[in-house]
């Protein structure tokens, strides 16, 4: 560990601004800690900065052209770790390292990505596992410069012991990237059922799935919007809000199923007892969109669900308006005296 580069160790105490996890104090707090010996990093002066090969299998944004390594998808790779310097397992007597071994393990790229970011990129299970033993919460919590962290890349590669290690060691489950994703939003998208299940019982208690990314959506929405009852169904059982609107328009996961046109999703959903006459920012109810969509059949499962009739958007239409000149639609809408609010009035002798 003697040949560590000077212009490439991490000080102590990190740039200002730069990290919002607190790793100042937990950099200090690895000396306290008896851990293992980690092998020395190759001697290679230029492997830190080498530049990676073009990737072919990922489009990316102009700003992005110069930095490839953390970035989801991507198969093009720095060489800044030879997997043969990490250790292969966690060891049963560690020793306890010195100062330049730790300015190793507390080592930060230029991209802002730690050994653990590199061991996860690069699929090293059992190195990941063995710097998880090692390093504090925070430290493990740290977000690159595309603010994601570790945790964020293992759930996206579907690194379900590295998920485990991370979760049960208490790392921040709540931190969002550059899209505004948690990991668990990222599990969501990959319809990671065995990954959300783990994100979802984490020591520090239930974590705020209210949470929107900068599309405005949690992730009850976005598995909405895949499809997968099985991920709806466990959002919901872990404190999920049915009702929550997501942020651009107001569309509860009703609206999106109406939207989908997808019978099979809102008869899931209606059997969760979702509110049937939630309102989108325009007013307009479940049973708005799916007679504007001329959907019979949606509009009867909600018809059935209690759904109102007579309910008026910010534009004064009722469903029944939208439904004028569509038999079909109108005659699970009839016009009935007897009613208030659209619901039926039920008379007894």
């Amino acid at each position: 560990m003697s040949d560590c580069w000077d212009e490439k160790k991490l000080s102590v105490q990190p740039e200002e601004g730069r990290y919002d996890s607190g790793v100042g104090d937990s950099v200090q707090s690895l000396s306290d800690t008896s851990v293992g010996h980690l092998q020395s990093l190759p001697e290679k002066p230029g492997a830190w900065t080498e530049e990676p090969a073009p990737s072919g299998d990922k489009v990316l944004d102009p700003q992005e052209l110069d930095r490839q390594d953390s970035l989801y998808g991507s198969s093009s790779l720095t060489g800044l770790l030879s997997e043969a310097y990490l250790p292969k397992s966690i060891p049963e007597e560690p020793d306890i390292p010195d100062s330049q071994q730790l300015e190793c393990l507390t080592y930060v790229s230029e991209e802002g990505d730690t050994f653990l970011h590199l061991t996860v990129i690069h699929g090293w299970i059992d190195s990941s596992l063995y710097f998880i033993s090692l390093a504090p919460a925070d430290v493990l919590s740290i977000q690159n410069d595309l603010y994601q962290t570790g945790l964020h890349l293992a759930t996206y590669l579907g690194q379900l012991e590295v998920v485990e290690a991370l979760v049960s060691k208490g790392v921040n489950l709540e931190l969002q990237d550059r899209k505004g994703d948690t990991a668990l939003h990222v599990a969501c998208k990959n319809q990671n059922l065995a990954c959300a299940k783990v994100l979802l019982q984490g020591p520090n208690g239930p974590q705020n799935l209210h949470l929107q990314n900068w599309k405005g959506l949690s992730c009850l929405h976005i598995a909405t919007l895949k499809g997968n009852r099985s991920l709806i169904s466990l959002l919901l059982e872990h404190g999920a809000d049915i009702n929550d609107q997501e942020g651009t328009s107001g569309k509860t996961a009703l609206h999106l199923a109406v939207e989908m046109l997808d019978g099979l999703l809102l008869t899931h959903l209606l059997h969760h007892r979702p509110e049937v006459d939630s309102l989108m920012y325009n007013g307009c109810t479940p049973l708005h969109l799916a007679v504007g969509r001329k959907d019979g059949g949606l509009a009867r499962l909600l018809c059935q669900a209690g759904a109102d009739t007579l309910r008026r958007n910010r534009e004064g239409d009722t469903p029944q308006d939208l439904a004028e000149g569509n038999n079909q639609l109108l005659a699970l809408l009839p016009f009935d005296d007897l009613k208030i609010s659209g619901r039926p009035v039920v008379t007894t002798a």
